[in-house]
């Protein structure tokens, strides 16, 4: 009832109002960018010839292949999720096509890619695209490289002039009588193809780059018409029968468990390719900055909607079906679109041609589009993808799927190379290596690889080789074990530990995720514990009350594992050398065994580091972590503040300047870097010691930074002194340290041994000196610039990871 009650009428005259100077609301004019056109131009000069060489391939009548490419193009294009992606008869599709073409006829091929389409948009509704990229790579791969195989060795009895067979296996057994009876103009055309597909990229100097931007496919095979046309020669030419002729689709003709694996290949082969084809026009969208912002990433729902209707209308009219093609989605980012209108443009320029263009067409050569398809079919057993699912312990999976596709056919090659890589994958979850090592400290068992029940009886053999009352080391190299191992190793722990023994279990514990902290008697070590000295940090203790002084409450700290930090922190503990012990108790069982090979390394040769770097005393400066260095690399020398006492002075510092000149004359160290930090508490004492008083040793060590205070500007100063690109100091302390930095470069500078190689120089650069700042709570390193500011001040640039990938 309340919303037919009439409104206010001072609300009645606002409403709708726009702002005076608001244009009102007209209809939207469709724009198309130039770079759009453009590139749909491009796209269009690949995709012809393409077109009809794949129909040629698969047995079709030519003009399927440019009825898909038109459909793909326009409807794909515009339903599709993924903008850039260019749909069309693929290669992929190729083998797949053909035994359909020979099994059941050209018009039932066309009441499967229906089907198929129909399908698509079945799996699309369901959302499960996201699903089909869990399938292994090594399997599509594979698939995609045993399709091309079978595609190249058919495509190369038309090259030399012959007629390919149904299979490869018969395509090969006829390969050498094809040789002995070769064609000649057949030959020279596709040799001549061949030629211009591998040469034309690869033009040198400005006239290559600029022919370059014309497609190779469409040069090689304007050559080829050429030359067939100029030399008069008698071979195979197109053949475009009436578009009045043209078959569509029928109702299916077959048995029905062939015709349902019929459509599950076809749907599979154009859902999985297409998928994979969206993904990687994502990356090759964000490799291009303009576009991201421009461009969304691809909804993978959406563009198996499209990718489905896109073969119905294929179908229904006649076309070979349709996936997304990644040479001309490629071309298409290359080329510069910004939108669908580009792939959409492509498929009307294709429907113009195939209307208006048809005896142009019909000079192309059969040989040509041959060499063409042979090329690319040669290209999709990739080099790259061999090499990757090798390095990934894939290989036997890719061969499996490539030899099944090749040999048996699509969905039979699939369906062995998904079997082998479950075996592959069960393999790798029971092959699991348990070893037992006696040493000095006691016994110490490894166990690598997944504990599961299959791997018990090993587990409980190899424990129980442990001998009663001795201490015992468990490692755990695995992210999974399983109840019954689990349940193993408890019992035998219990059972050898209440026989007087001890059990250090170490590595992953059983239902915890590897980015958790592991908690033991209250122990939360952290991944970062590598490089905190394994130190764990502890609830606090209650503190003993004050009457209980005779009690030795500190030991009880020791025995519970409380650190000196965590116990400083609560007030409650004190540091021990129980933490000093456990600390190179957890280095000689955890870290040892992984770096005594490096270290016998470096004690054989002996110091050899390439740099020095003179720090902070201050313990939160972590040298090899923030420069990523490994041990014998960093030649390292800490004081308080970082300070380079100038050479000469009286009651100088002869450690630091020791240290410069052993470095620099013994070990020829090939860069100095002067490392300061935030938060440093030599600068705060230097800002806050008053003149004069009783010189500490303190007080006469920080007169090496009078310097470096006489060059920072105060607060009330304005701008001036070293800073820091990006950002302005955060107060008097940062700007000390900045100009600290610079002052102890200079110092550096003024050392004999120092100034000697700077001036030596040579071939290979001499000597270089860095300052660096890093800031400790935003774990942010800063270089400082060789070139001055502006105002030509010192500046400290950020060191990101974009500045070592760019």
């Amino acid at each position: 009832m309340s919303a037919c009650v009439p409104a206010p009428a001072d609300s009645a005259r606002t409403k709708h109002v726009h702002p005076p100077h608001s244009p009102p609301p007209g209809p939207r004019r469709f724009h198309i960018a130039g770079a759009d056109v453009s590139a749909s131009i491009a796209v269009f000069l690949i995709a012809l010839p393409l077109s009809l060489g794949i129909a040629l391939a698969t047995g079709a009548p030519l003009q399927a292949g440019l009825v898909a490419a038109a459909v793909g193009g326009i409807v794909a294009g515009r339903i599709g999720g993924c903008p850039l992606q260019v749909s069309g008869p693929a290669a992929g599709l190729t083998v797949v096509t053909a035994d359909l073409i020979q099994q059941y006829g050209w018009r039932t091929t066309c009441a499967i890619t229906v089907l198929a389409g129909l399908a698509q948009l079945g799996l699309g509704c369901l959302r499960v695209a996201r699903s089909a990229l869990a399938v292994s790579p090594a399997i599509v791969h594979g698939m995609l490289a045993g399709i091309g195989v079978t595609i190249a060795v058919a495509q190369l009895h038309i090259v030399l002039g012959g007629t390919p067979q149904s299979a490869v296996p018969e395509n090969l057994a006829a390969l050498p009588a094809q040789l002995a009876n070769l064609h000649p103009a057949d030959v020279a055309v596709s040799t001549l193809t061949l030629t211009l597909l591998f040469l034309w990229p690869r033009l040198p100097g400005r006239v290559g780059r600029v022919l370059g931007k014309l497609p190779a496919a469409l040069i090689a095979v304007a050559a080829a018409t050429a030359l067939a046309a100029l030399a008069g020669l008698r071979l195979p030419k197109v053949d475009l029968p009436s578009w009045s002729s043209h078959a569509l689709a029928a109702l299916p003709d077959g048995p029905v468990l062939g015709m349902v694996a019929a459509v599950l290949t076809t749907t599979l082969v154009c859902s999985v390719q297409s998928l994979l084809g969206a993904v990687a026009v994502d990356k090759l969208v964000a490799a291009r900055p303009g576009l991201t912002g421009r461009v969304r990433r691809s909804d993978l729902d959406r563009e198996l909607l499209g990718q489905g209707a896109a073969n119905i209308v294929s179908g229904s009219l006649g076309g070979l079906p349709i996936a997304g093609v990644a040479v001309r989605s490629s071309a298409n980012v290359a080329a510069g679109a910004v939108s669908r209108n580009s792939t959409m443009l492509h498929g009307g320029y294709v429907v113009i041609a195939a209307l208006l263009l048809v005896p142009a067409l019909e000079l192309i050569p059969l040989a040509s589009l041959a060499a063409l398809v042979m090329s690319v079919g040669l290209k999709m057993v990739s080099l790259n993808h061999i090499r990757t699912v090798t390095r990934h312990r894939e290989v036997l999976v890719y061969a499996v799927t490539t030899g099944g596709v090749v040999f048996f056919g699509v969905l039979e090659g699939v369906a062995l190379g998904i079997a082998v890589a479950v075996g592959v994958a069960l393999h790798r979850l029971t092959r699991t290596r348990i070893t037992h090592e006696e040493t000095q400290g006691g016994h110490h068992i490894h166990v690598r690889g997944q504990l599961t029940f299959l791997a018990v009886p090993r587990l409980s053999r190899v424990l129980h080789q442990v001998p009663h009352g001795a201490d015992a080391v468990v490692e755990l190299d695995g992210s999974f074990m399983d109840h019954a191992a689990y349940e193993t190793l408890q019992d035998w722990q219990k059972t050898h530990t209440a026989q007087g023994g001890s059990v250090d279990v170490t590595g992953r514990r059983p239902g915890i995720r590897i980015s958790e902290p592991v908690e033991v008697d209250d122990c939360r070590c952290r991944p970062w514990t590598a490089w905190r000295n394994h130190q764990c940090e502890r609830p606090p203790t209650a503190t003993a009350p004050p009457d209980a002084g005779s009690q030795d409450t500190t030991g009880v700290a020791d025995l519970t594992g409380g650190t000196g930090g965590a116990g400083r922190r609560a007030g409650t503990t004190t540091s021990s050398p129980t933490d000093l012990a456990r600390g190179i108790s957890a280095f000689q069982r955890n870290t040892a065994p992984h770096v005594r090979g490096e270290l016998a390394r470096l004690a054989r040769e002996g110091q050899q580091p390439s740099q020095l770097f003179l720090t902070c005393a201050d313990s939160r400066v972590v040298t090899s972590m923030i420069t990523s260095s490994g041990p014998g690399d960093l030649f390292v020398v800490r004081n308080v503040g970082n300070f380079v006492p100038p050479p000469g002075e009286e009651s100088g510092d002869d450690s630091v300047s020791a240290a410069i000149e052993y470095a620099v004359d013994v070990l020829k160290v090939r860069s100095i870097t002067v490392c300061g930090h935030s938060g440093c508490g030599a600068m705060q004492a230097l800002l806050s010691t008053e003149p004069g008083g009783a010189q500490t040793p303190l007080k006469r060590w920080l007169r090496h930074g009078l310097p470096s205070l006489a060059r920072t500007p105060g607060d009330g100063d304005g701008a001036g002194g070293p800073r820091l690109a990006g950002r302005a100091a955060a107060d008097t302390a940062e700007r000390l340290c900045l100009a600290n930095v610079v002052q102890q470069l200079e110092h550096l500078r003024a050392h004999e041994s120092v100034s000697r190689a700077l001036a030596a120089g040579g071939a290979d650069g001499g000597l270089e000196l860095h300052g660096m700042y890093f800031h400790v709570g935003e774990a942010q390193a800063y270089l400082l610039a060789e070139e001055a500011g502006e105002d030509g001040e010192a500046v400290f640039r950020r060191v990101l990871e974009t500045d070592l990938t760019a």
